[in-house]
């Protein structure tokens, strides 16, 4: 998945409003006006590298004069003192895009980086691991772009995209049976091609989803280690498999040798350390 233009357009937009507004100010009043200059993107910290891609084209959204050499991809594991790109051209422009640009990147590289270190904990195995909707509100198109570039897989980006029956829709539907019925009807009236897919909190809900038809995939929410290889036995590949619930770095290795086919982890997105970089103006 590459990050859609036409909605990054629009976040740059929301972005500046924010932060510029009628001017820098600080660059007007200090930096003649046509004043031209170069900048590099300084890496101060270890980890993957994530949102070159999007910092070149928020650069061109900014002012589509800027120019980028690009030494370091999106993907790359990265040190301190690694130099990812140099951007040249006006420099107000560059002044104006600098926070936008470091905090997409860091922000980025931060989820890209643990999702790698979730990735690797399940190299041998066919689990994938998966992102959630516990996203930063309207930056969920980079930060689901980024789990992908640490090497996760994308679960739905939102409501609309999937039918995921959970432990509320289940309560207040009136039981399991009853939601998956309700959300057939659903699909079947509006034509809709979305996968359908019930979350289960013990063996007596899974049997439930197994004695219905039309159901995609099957969530085990909180099930231990042993309990998800327990029903994936039961499952025995009528259904995709997911795990979730409070699965950490150190446990999801067990859950994915369980057999189960995805594992999603909130964690990726929810709280991450950003990484750590700068854009330092090159003085000829």
């Amino acid at each position: 998945m590459a990050v859609e233009l036409d909605k990054l357009k629009k976040f740059v937009a929301l972005a500046l409003e924010e932060d510029v507004q009628e001017g820098d100010h600080t660059s007007l009043s200090t930096i003649n006006e046509g004043a031209q200059g170069e900048a590099k993107l300084l890496v101060k910290d270890h980890g993957i590298l994530a949102g070159v891609a999007v910092a070149e084209d928020i650069f061109q959204l900014i002012d589509p004069r800027l120019t980028l050499d690009i030494y370091i991809k999106d993907g790359a594991t990265v040190m301190p003192g690694d130099v990812a790109f140099y951007v040249k051209g006006d420099v107000h422009s560059i002044l104006k895009a600098e926070r936008l640009v470091l905090n997409v990147m860091q922000r980025m590289s931060g989820i890209a980086t643990r999702t790698a270190a979730y990735a690797e904990k399940l190299i041998g195995t066919k689990a994938k691991v998966l992102d959630t909707r516990k996203t930063t509100p309207l930056l969920r198109f980079l930060e689901k772009e980024a789990v992908l570039i640490g090497g996760g897989t994308n679960h739905r980006f939102g409501l609309y995209d999937m039918i995921l029956i959970k432990d509320n829709h289940v309560d207040y539907a009136g039981g399991i049976s009853e939601a998956i019925k309700k959300a057939q009807a659903y699909k079947a009236q509006r034509h809709l091609e979305i996968a359908i897919e019930v979350e289960v909190r013990n063996f007596d809900e899974l049997e439930e989803v197994l004695a219905n038809e039309a159901v995609d995939r099957v969530m085990f929410d909180n099930f231990t280690p042993e309990q998800v290889h327990a029903a994936v036995e039961i499952v025995n590949g009528r259904l995709v498999t997911e795990a979730s619930g409070g699965i950490t770095l150190e446990t999801i290795a067990s859950y994915a040798q369980a057999g189960v086919d995805y594992i999603s982890v909130g964690a990726l997105t929810h709280s991450v350390k950003s990484l750590d970089l700068s854009l330092k103006a090159k003085i000829v």
